[in-house]
């Protein structure tokens, strides 16, 4: 009985961990689905004259700071999300859809979104180098 609770308490604690590291990072897929997919698809391919696509897009797998700031800031007719979601839930969806649809490029971190949302920050940066 004692190895049986054991093990049911072994069970239960991994599960909880996971459950824990599940909350702890956003689904990139799920964010993407529920922000970006009316007008890019779900399957990234767009709608032809109206949503470009981002499967196999070249600007999708550009410089990171491009795409974050496109993401934060809009363009065209895309809107902003800056204000609505947070650098994690910006890095998680930018991640995604840089490895998706035969997308090859490299994942985003919070610490890059929150470089492209306060861009000043960098400029201040480069002038205290310079001035050393």
């Amino acid at each position: 009985m004692f190895y049986r609770r054991q093990a049911f308490m072994t069970v239960v604690a991994a599960a909880t961990l996971a459950a824990g590291a599940a909350f702890a990072q956003p689904d990139g897929k799920a964010l993407f689905g529920q922000n970006c997919s009316a007008c890019h698809q779900a399957n990234g391919k767009g709608i032809h004259g109206a949503f470009p696509a981002l499967a196999g897009d070249l600007f999708v797998a550009g410089p990171p700071e491009t795409v974050a700031s496109v993401v934060l800031n809009g363009r065209g007719g895309m809107p902003t999300f800056g204000k609505d979601l947070s650098n994690e839930d910006i890095a998680a969806i930018l991640t995604y859809v840089r490895g998706s649809w035969g997308n090859h490029a490299g994942p985003l971190s919070p610490k890059m979104i929150e470089s492209a949302r306060n861009p000043g920050n960098r400029q201040d940066d480069a002038l205290k180098m310079q001035a050393h």
